[in-house]
């Protein structure tokens, strides 16, 4: 009897992929015999995975390719294969052809009711009350492939139950399997090494080798990663049952990541928020921002109603009253109108702003950026699609230098696939910032550089590349020569280099200096026809390169294209009150997320008027608004936003709106009809298709072609419509040099993942917001007389603020990194950027 074939039908790309990256290899079809049917797959994959292609499913406990290289720690996935007399793990043996397996013969069989009945001798059978009853693979596994009965009568072990393994996560030793799955993930993906597997035998159980708390960035994904009821989320234990609970398919617009999530719903709240796999964005895996800071929508703290300004307080008002009051200024003000865009507004609230703001009120004062103006050639060499990095092109290229970014805190799943290109791609790490990086202990080199001395530094950088004499840039950037050389051969010696680098440097005395130096980088290293090789700005906000690439700046059109000139972020501080009598805040708080926050505290006390969309009574909205619209979050939003290697995705409604909060682009409707201008929108699609008909590069895109995995412009017929650069090198000003310290120190800041209201307000991770503090050198701190934990005093020429010291060995002698919080002391000191700090106990 001939054998049945299968065809390889299944698509062999990973969720989001339209195309197999640059430098990933080609893997041959090979074909195998499963319980007798002939199977097509591609050669190298694990028979677990390969067993798929032919609608064969193998249990499996310990194993998940995310993970790395398999361990077969639970011998679940035993399997016959002819010619080797002993069952063999389909985890860890990779497909071969001609290959020969069985996965239900009686010895099989055997095995896998063996290792289930081994595993139930010590697990609890509490799955009425399990948080993972009813989604548990071993509960699966236990009726698919288990004996059915027990014949173990013997006492169970126990342990203390349940046990804080950190202020988010409870473990309950009981249940644990010993799969290694969350130890793996400690010590090989996130590589923060805090879990560790405790005691031998029947007492072994993870835990963190000190008892201490684990607290990591990405801690949140062992309890996806568990396979049992052991890893629990302690906001999410005992809320809810599998049944009671609906999905819903979104995007997190918390940072640049955008990564995709799934969020868990029970009577219109959201219970718990869960990744969505997209390896084109995020690998599958979601930072603890991201996975616990939905708590904070549920928070008191939270704006659920229209405020608007009576006297010195902000009292609740219908939305009618709300809305005219709000378009009875902007109608005044007219021309003299400006807008502000940020945080994770769609591309349809831009695209309505901004039309409300040209259309309706004759004014080009829009903006979404901070530090002043790009030019349309900056800022179009910037969006090559030549030269501009997907992020699996990040995972494999062969040599990557992250720049000035710390991707941690700055975009946090980025961190992880940079860290899996070293480990299991081969990929040479280059790390060149001025405070030492998280990302320091994987890379071949690491240079440092002064504060806000990235200008010289990377100038220094492209004459190294070009082989040109450094003169004095080293030290202008407070750098080492040899540093910045060995970063130059190694760039120079890639088929396929990567240059990640941060948006915020453009907010440095150097203005847009930097990124055209970055432009001469990636031109001078030749790589422009180089599938896979260019570069990746990390922008400031989850939808910088969205409300760019829409128009939403003073100077530039949709697609960047030349259009009008008006004022940038700077020039409407600078104009409020005089020239500019009224301001729209579209999810952005100047005084917190704008490096000169306390001079705009100070602009904002002479607005004539404010109008807030917010989300948080704190900040500009409390002080300065005169309207407060309140802003949708995350499950209660719909729309598009644009990651930063060019991939439109789709925001999805999954709950109902808390109170009285209505869509942002209905109020942006809304208030432009009240000014005379009907935008002609009903639904947030019909923005959508606004957008695909203005903006060039967009054109012709829809929410089906969107769908649940984005779709990158660069790779449809519409990227030939993007206006062309008039050049791609420039000429660059001199840079300027770093401070010299003369007993003081050089003053640098940094933001944490920790910090934002959504953190604050949000239970499990409220505790991890930081204290103000300053880091040092312990040189510094040696001659300072202070010690970690000791109170100091930080005098600058703008102001002086208390913090907490924290020595750090790796801080370069002579520079002190003050965290740049919400806090009012902090935004008074750094205003202006200063070069120096006396640090004071």
């Amino acid at each position: 009897m001939t054998p049945e074939t299968t065809h390889l039908v299944i698509d062999a790309l990973p969720a989001g992929y339209s195309s197999k990256p640059a430098g990933e290899p080609d893997r041959a079809a090979i074909v195998f015999t499963i319980d007798g049917a002939e199977v097509t797959a591609p050669e190298g994959l694990m028979l677990v995975d390969a067993a798929k292609y032919g609608g064969v499913e193998i249990p499996v406990f310990c194993y998940e390719p995310k993970l790395g290289a398999p361990v077969g720690a639970c011998r679940m996935c035993l399997v016959e294969i002819e010619g080797i007399p002993k069952l063999q793990t389909a985890c860890s043996t990779p497909v071969r052809d001609g290959m020969s397996v069985v996965t239900k013969s009686p010895r099989v069989i055997e095995a896998q009711n063996s290792v289930v009945e081994f595993i139930l001798a010590n697990h609890p059978l509490d799955c009425p009350v399990c948080d993972k009853g009813g989604e548990c693979p071993l509960q699966d596994i236990s009726y698919g492939w288990g004996r059915g009965k027990s014949r173990f009568t013997e006492p169970k072990r126990h342990f203390e139950k349940p046990v804080a393994l950190s202020p988010s996560i409870a473990i309950d030793r009981e249940r644990c399997i010993l799969c290694y799955r969350c130890v793996r993930f400690s010590q090989e993906v996130s590589e923060d090494y805090q879990l560790v597997l405790l005691e031998r035998g029947a007492d072994a159980h993870v835990g963190t080798f000190d008892g201490t708390e684990y607290i990591a960035p990405f801690s949140g994904n062992i309890i996806e990663l568990c396979p049992v009821g052991a890893l629990t989320s302690r906001a999410y234990r005992f809320q809810a049952r599998p049944w009671d609970i609906e999905q819903g398919g979104s995007v997190c617009a918390m940072c640049p990541g955008q990564c995709n999530v799934t969020y868990t719903v029970r009577d219109e709240k959201v219970m718990r928020v869960l990744q969505r796999d997209n390896h084109a964005v995020d690998d599958g895996w979601l930072c603890d921002r991201g996975r616990f800071a939905y708590q904070a929508w549920e928070s008191e703290a939270r704006i659920t109603q229209p405020l608007v300004r009576q006297g010195d307080k902000l009292l609740p008002a219908r939305w009618d009253y709300a809305l005219d009051v709000a378009a009875s200024a902007l109608k005044k003000a007219g021309a003299r109108s400006a807008a502000l865009a940020g945080g994770g507004t769609t591309n349809e609230e831009g695209w309505l702003l901004r039309r409300l703001l040209i259309e309706g009120l004759g004014s080009r004062n829009i903006d979404s950026r901070r530090g002043g103006k790009l030019s349309a050639d900056v800022a179009r060499t910037l969006t090559e699609p030549d030269v501009t990095l997907s992020i699996p092109d990040v995972e494999w290229a062969d040599a990557i230098l992250v720049l000035a970014t710390e991707l941690v805190d700055e975009m946090p799943i980025l961190d992880l696939r940079v860290r899996k290109a070293v480990n299991h791609r081969g990929a040479k790490l280059a790390v060149a910032t001025a405070r030492p990086s998280s990302l320091d202990s994987k890379a071949q080199i690491t240079a440092r550089f002064a504060p806000k001395a990235v200008d010289a530094f990377a100038q220094a950088l492209l004459r190294s590349i070009s082989g040109e004499d450094l003169g004095d840039l080293p030290t202008r950037a407070g750098a080492d020569g040899e540093e910045i050389a060995a970063i130059a051969e190694l760039l120079k010696g890639a088929e396929r280099p990567a240059i990640l680098w941060g948006e915020k440097v453009l907010y440095y005395a150097g203005g847009a200096a930097p990124a055209m130096t970055v432009a001469n980088i990636v031109d001078k290293l030749g790589v422009k026809n180089t599938a896979g090789a260019g570069h990746l700005q990390i922008p400031v906000q989850a939808n910088g390169r969205g409300l760019r690439e829409i128009g939403f700046l003073p100077n530039l059109g949709p697609a960047l294209t030349e259009e009008g000139d008006g004022k940038s972020s700077d020039e409407i501080a600078a104009a409020l009150g005089d020239q500019i009598n009224a301001l729209i805040l579209m999810g952005v708080d100047p005084m917190v997320d704008y490096p000169n926050g306390a001079e705009w505290d100070d602009a904002l006390a002479k607005a004539g008027t404010v109008i807030s969309f917010s989300t948080w009574l704190d900040g500009t909205a409390e002080r300065h608004a005169d309207v407060i619209f309140p802003l949708e979050v995350g499950p209660e939003k719909e729309g598009t936003l644009t990651h930063p290697d060019g991939r439109l995705q789709r925001l999805r409604q999954t709950v109902e709106r808390a109170g009285e909060v209505n869509a942002g682009w209905w109020a942006i409707a809304q208030l432009a009809e009240r000014v005379g201008l009907d935008l002609g929108v009903k639904v947030v699609h019909q923005i959508t298709a606004q957008i695909a008909d203005g903006v060039p590069i967009y054109a012709g895109i829809t929410p089906e072609e969107i769908g649940g995995t984005g779709v990158r412009w660069q790779e449809r017929a519409a990227a030939g419509n993007r206006p062309a650069p008039s050049r791609t090198t420039f000429d660059l000003p001199e840079p300027q040099a770093a401070a010299q310290p003369n007993g003081s120190l050089r003053l640098g800041t940094f933001r944490s993942l920790w910090g934002g209201g959504d953190v604050e307000h949000a239970a499990t991770l409220a505790p991890l917001v930081s204290r103000t503090r300053v880091e040092l050198s312990p040189a510094d701190g040696e001659r300072l007389g202070v010690n970690t934990g000791d109170e100091v005093t930080l005098n600058t020429e703008s102001g002086e603020v208390t913090a907490i010291v924290a020595l750090r060995d790796s801080i370069p002698t002579g520079s002190a990194f003050l965290l740049d919080s919400r806090d009012d002391g902090v935004r008074r000191a750094v205003a202006g950027s200063p070069a120096l700090v006396e640090v004071v106990k």
